[in-house]
């Protein structure tokens, strides 16, 4: 590849039937310990709590639809949740939420911190305190947390890489749209991209492109790119929840949103799973996405900070909703939830979320 730029998991019957009662084949994980959870109901006598939680940004329909699962969730599992609050993808705001959350007595914190680096400082403080930590969707660089919930982000990567380079024949042009490499999420996808790139498909040019997760800057680089290399034939969006809407008008605008079937398609594989992508796949306009699930990332998030509230602890090892816990380093778990590739095959599957909710 040439680079132009730049154990066993065991719940408490008592929480499995909670979850049983949030969804049919879902349940716990790898506990030992504790008293597995009560029920009852959001808020109300008996529910667990006060746990925090804070979005990450409201600019992205993947992280919108991730809060509309959230009071679902909270209230399925007996959990008195606090208004949630929103840091807009600025550290500095996530560390004064965070703050005035414990300061109200939050009991747990449901995070989920775009600059894995940048938060290590604010994590090592509620260790102190003694306020557990959930993250969901990244893992931060230090300090420990109680469990990070999470999907497998180098096989985001690696599925983007191998449906390209099949699509593509083993030749072409990409163009890469790069999350923040100060996110593990960014380093994890762009790391597994290229490795999967110079092992299987050496004669694929790749641009890489660092966004910082932000759709503007993505297409003011495929906008070059395209006047550089009109030949471009394939796109890997790393978020397809910030990057679809304007990558579709940047081709739209260049008269190169073309269907599957014109010698000139360009090829593009995303990441998230929202409606939006779907509905992209069925009209020809993008060809394949990895579904983040936004409903179990909501729904497992929540029971992790519930069952560090209730004293249980986890093991590494396969649970019983299809995911398998792994320890990332001394101490921090993380639960990989399963990310299944759609394309046009598959993207009426009823069981995947994006067709669960409405746009």
């Amino acid at each position: 590849m040439r680079t132009t730029t730049t154990g066993r998991v065991v719940l408490a019957l008592a929480a499995a039937s909670l979850l049983l009662a949030a969804c049919s084949d879902d349940g716990g994980t790898a506990s030992t310990g504790g008293d597995g959870g009560s029920g009852g109901d959001g808020g109300g006598d008996g529910a667990v709590g006060p746990i925090a939680l804070d979005l990450p940004r409201s600019d992205s329909d993947f992280w919108n639809s991730y809060a509309s699962y959230v009071p679902q969730f909270a209230d399925e599992l007996g959990i008195d949740l606090m208004e949630p609050t929103n840091s807009q993808n600025d550290v500095a705001a996530l560390v004064a939420n965070v703050q005035a959350l414990t300061s109200q007595g939050a009991e747990a914190v449901v995070m989920a911190p775009q600059d894995t680096g940048a938060i290590a400082s604010t994590i090592e403080q509620l260790n102190d305190d003694g306020v557990p930590v959930v993250t969901v969707d990244t893992r931060p660089d230090e300090g420990d947390v109680f469990m990070v919930v999470r999907a497998d982000n180098r096989a985001y990567g690696e599925q983007a890489c191998q449906f390209l380079g099949e699509q593509l024949g083993g030749t072409g042009k990409v163009v890469e749209f790069q999350g923040a490499l100060s996110s593990v999420n960014g380093r994890d996808r762009s790391e597994a991209f290229a490795e999967c790139m110079a092992a299987n498909f050496p004669d694929i040019e790749v641009f890489e492109e660092p966004t910082e997760w932000e759709g503007a800057a993505a297409a003011a680089a495929l906008q070059t790119r395209l006047t550089q290399h009109p030949d471009i034939n394939g796109i890997y969006m790393q978020a397809g929840g910030v990057f679809l809407a304007p990558t579709l008008q940047v081709l739209r605008d260049q008269g190169k949103l073309l269907p599957p079937d014109d010698p000139n398609h360009i090829t593009i594989v995303s990441n998230d799973g929202i409606p939006q992508e779907f509905e992209a796949i069925r009209e020809g306009h993008i060809d394949a996405t990895v579904s983040q699930p936004a409903d179990l990332y909501a729904q497992y998030a929540l029971f992790y900070a519930k069952a560090a509230v209730e004293g249980e602890t986890f093991e590494p090892g396969p649970t019983d909703h299809d995911s398998t816990i792994i320890e990332v380093r001394p101490g921090v778990l993380e639960d990989q939830l399963p990310a299944p590739l759609v394309t046009i095959e598959n993207v009426d599957d009823p069981e995947l979320w994006g067709n669960q909710i409405t746009q």
